[in-house]
């Protein structure tokens, strides 16, 4: 359709290509709205969802105290709808870096249950709802906390494949634990839409006021909720006063009480793709060339990385906006539609990968 396809050559590649050209997700059926993702934009951030999905939380206690929540989606049917079995595919769903479940990644989670996969949200300290226990919140970059979530996941799903999807600026958590693990990541495959490779570049730019405000102010609530626990480590008062994203997030994580640090050190140690040439798991990475949150593509994809690595996969369409790629009728995504069916083109072709080379089942 009016997509592009930049990767590496490879069987993989090949079959990947195979399975999205079948896809009728990439075959016309779209609406006017593309032509203004503005809008389009501000839809998906403002918009609540419908139907209310039913979701049944669980906390988990970290090795340093704090809390992190894991939403289990069971659809607005209740705890009898959807779901899979015991070894259905289990779909991870991280929101952008602010912790706003958007109505679109909702849906991608509804859409995944009537698949078949387990879909489960993660939310990082203090972030919707979830309770902060330790002065310490999760930096852009800094997969530690998604680590013993994965881990976790893993032991309580033994047999069956994990995968993950991100939304938006939450790609740099993503990106970040897939290049640090390697191919210790527990993960079968992995998808980011509308991904923010570049971090600093990112916070550093003029972002749409239409998405820097409605996220600012959504942090800055949740936030507030914590104000006396925080004050021992940070400038409250600064940090609520602040006018940007990078405001916030140096007065988080730069300007601490116990340990100040420069931007520019931050960002060595939380760039997603600091050790992308480690990462050891396909991952498909859905963009917009008119994404105005991103920025142009020019500057912000970073084409080489999908011309060198076996396992970086660039699906490039010119309209889409940012984590919108709407189609008819209206509150549809052919992103979601496509992003499942890479992972049912991964689990068929990693099962033909096992079954030619002999290869026993992951206990």
């Amino acid at each position: 359709g009016r997509c592009c396809l930049l990767c590496k050559p490879s069987a993989l590649a090949q079959h990947l290509v195979r399975s999205l050209g079948r896809s009728a997700a990439l075959r016309g059926g779209r609406w006017p709205w593309p032509r203004w993702p503005q809008l389009q934009m501000l839809q998906q951030l403002l918009q609540p969802p419908e139907p209310e999905p039913v979701v049944a939380r669980e906390l988990l206690q970290l090795s340093d105290a704090g809390l992190v929540a894991l939403d289990w989606l069971v659809g607005p049917w209740g705890a009898a709808g959807g779901g899979g079995g015991v070894s259905s595919p289990v779909l991870l769903l991280i929101p952008n870096a602010a912790g706003k479940v958007t109505e679109g990644l909702l849906q991608l989670g509804l859409r995944a249950l009537e698949q078949g996969f387990i879909p489960v949200i993660f939310n990082r300290r203090g972030h919707n709802g979830c309770p902060l226990t330790t002065p310490r919140l999760q930096p852009f970059g800094d997969p530690g906390d998604l680590r013993e979530a994965v881990t976790y996941l893993r032991c309580r799903h033994p047999t069956a494949s994990l995968l993950a999807v991100s939304e938006g600026s939450g790609s740099g958590l993503l990106l970040a634990y897939l290049g640090e693990s390697g191919s210790s990541s527990c993960l079968a495959a992995a998808a980011c839409l509308s991904p923010i490779f570049r971090g600093r570049d990112w916070f550093e730019a003029a972002m749409p006021w239409l998405y820097e405000w409605p996220l600012l102010l959504h942090l800055k609530q949740g936030l507030s909720r914590y104000a006396g626990s925080l004050a021992e480590a940070v400038d409250v008062e600064r940090l609520l006063g602040s006018r940007s994203l990078r405001e916030l997030e140096e007065s988080l994580f730069c300007r601490t009480r116990s340990r100040p640090t420069s931007w520019e050190v931050y960002w060595e140690r939380n760039e997603p793709l600091r050790d992308a040439d480690e990462a050891a798991v396909p991952v498909l990475c859905l963009c917009s060339a008119d994404d105005p949150v991103r920025g142009p593509p020019a500057r912000s994809l970073p084409m080489e990385l999908f011309r060198s690595s076996p396992y970086f996969f660039l699906l490039l369409t010119q309209r889409g906006g940012h984590c919108g790629f709407p189609r008819r009728p209206p509150g549809r995504c052919w992103g979601h539609e496509a992003v499942l069916e890479y992972f049912r083109a991964m689990g068929e072709f990693l099962g033909t990968e096992e079954r030619r080379k002999g290869l026993p089942r992951p206990r």
